[in-house]
This record gives structure tokens, C-alpha cells and sequence, in this order.
């Protein structure tokens, strides 16, 4: 689990900076913790189009929207996380961390179709596990737009 790639001229606007311009660090780091995930023993870099994420987080959910809040960010096209660690509880074993799937919005795409696509024809109702797993980066199921990257849980742990 490393360096993720996102579509840079897609994404929220942080700050004054042109389209192409990345954000800078102060409106990265308010923009991740305004989705109030547990972030806070994260630290945040912008190194040119690329956000660098040190630092631990609870749970694998979390790293995955971690990733996802300042990767679906305009302006940036990488978010690297190699050193991005997920804590482990003590009392459980501990186990290789699972590499996060990740689906970039196409236009004409929904969250059932994207259920479709990912879990197999006749699972678009497991949409609403999509949905959860990206909360609170997204508020509302009808509001994905092309480029944007979402997580898509495995159906065992949504």
C-alpha cells in the first residue's frame, strides 16, 4: 500500500490556486480533518501535485478514507501513503493489511452501477454498502461525479 493515482484536474477545490495548481499543505490538512475520521495523528505533505500521508490511523477503513479525502482533491494526482501506518489492537493477531480497492467514477456511472460492476451483475443493491464506506466524504448517493475515486469495501466487512 503506496502511491495511489487520481485525476488531477478532478476533484473539490481547496483554496485560490488555479485548476491546475495543488492546494496547499493548511487547506489539505483542514480538508481531511473537517471529515473528523481519527486523523489526527496523521501528517499531511504537498510535495508539487502529490500529498504525502505519514503517521498512524485506527483502521484500515479509515487509511482508505484518508486516502480517498485529500486524493479527490483538484490538483492533485497522487496521494502517497507507504508510511501511512494502520494500528494494531491487541487483541487481535496481527495480519497483512488488505490492499484497498479503489474505482474511479466514469461519466453515465451511478452507485448501482458501480455495484454491478464491482460485486457482480444483480448485487447493484449492495450500492448502499459503497455509499457507507465513503460517508462523510460523500453526503448523498446521487452526488459522484467522473474522476472522482471511491473505496469499494469487500462485501464481508461493509
Amino acid at each position: 500500500m503506496g502511491l495511489f493515482s487520481f485525476i488531477k484536474n478532478a476533484g473539490k477545490k481547496l483554496g485560490i490556486g488555479g485548476d491546475d495548481d495543488a492546494p496547499d499543505v493548511e487547506a489539505v490538512k483542514k480538508e481531511l480533518a473537517s471529515h473528523d475520521l481519527g486523523t489526527d495523528k496523521v501528517d499531511v505533505t504537498v510535495v508539487e501535485d502529490k500529498i504525502v500521508l505519514t503517521g498512524t490511523v485506527k483502521d484500515q477503513s479509515i487509511f482508505e478514507k484518508a486516502v480517498i479525502a485529500v486524493g479527490n482533491t483538484l490538483g492533485i494526482s497522487q496521494v502517497e501513503a507507504s508510511e501511512l501506518k494502520v494500528a494494531e489492537s491487541a487483541s487481535e493477531t496481527p495480519a497483512a493489511a488488505k490492499t484497498p480497492v479503489f474505482y474511479t467514477v466514469k461519466k453515465g456511472d451511478n452507485l448501482w452501477k458501480i455495484a454491478e460492476t464491482q460485486y457482480g451483475k444483480g448485487k447493484g443493491a449492495k450500492n448502499t454498502a459503497i455509499f457507507d464506506a465513503n460517508r462523510p466524504m460523500l453526503t448523498h448517493p446521487d452526488k459522484i461525479y467522473p474522476g472522482q475515486v471511491l473505496r469499494i469495501p469487500d462485501l464481508e466487512q461493509a
